[in-house]
């Protein structure tokens, strides 16, 4: 797995070894990143569920202003302090590791852009896109990427879905916060 583009084009990234994560795979990172390539510049980026952290390194690479790891893995967490320090991205990122849920409940940062990544079977997404959507910027950009079992509604408070991408049983969802 390699940062796509950016200042860190190129650089391979650590994953966590065994079944415990399911990183994106690369057709799906690079589709999720054509999504937001206009949604990352300057932006202040929350990775929930980080495992590898690799989304939120290629939107620091891409330009983001900061990004927020969140992974209760301590593995989890050292392994993307060290891909945050390969791809020098490292002085702009703060990796927690918590509870996804709990940190969003606690927390009184805002982002403008949310990746939400939850393992697919412990039904998360949902619980994790109402607990996001206080925590957003106006016009904020979320994607939730899930397999094909989820059902999520089209409207979370201000956030509505704007597309679903499909990439065999991986859905990428891209909701907008919209001010009423």
């Amino acid at each position: 797995m390699r940062v796509i583009a950016g200042t860190a084009k190129g650089v391979r990234l650590q994953t966590l070894e065994g079944e415990a994560t399911r990183p994106t795979t690369e057709r799906v990172k690079e589709a999720l990143m054509s999504a937001v390539q206009f949604d990352i510049e300057g932006r202040q980026v929350l990775d929930l569920f980080a495992g590898s952290g690799q989304l939120g390194v290629e939107a620091l690479s891409r330009g983001a202003a900061s990004c927020v790891f969140v992974d209760r893995s301590s593995e989890a967490a050292a392994i993307i302090r060290k891909n945050a320090q390969a791809t020098g991205v490292f002085g702009q990122s703060r990796v927690l590791c918590t509870d996804a849920l709990d940190f969003l409940a606690h927390t009184k940062d805002r982002f403008d852009l949310v990746f939400l990544d939850p393992p697919y079977a412990a039904d998360l997404l949902l619980p994790a896109l109402q607990a996001v959507e206080p925590r957003l910027n106006t016009g904020a950009v979320v994607m939730a990427e899930s397999d094909g079992e989820v059902v999520l509604p089209d409207r979370i408070g201000k956030l509505t879905l704007q597309k679903v991408y499909r990439y065999g049983r991986i859905f990428l969802r891209k909701y907008v916060e919209v001010s009423e």
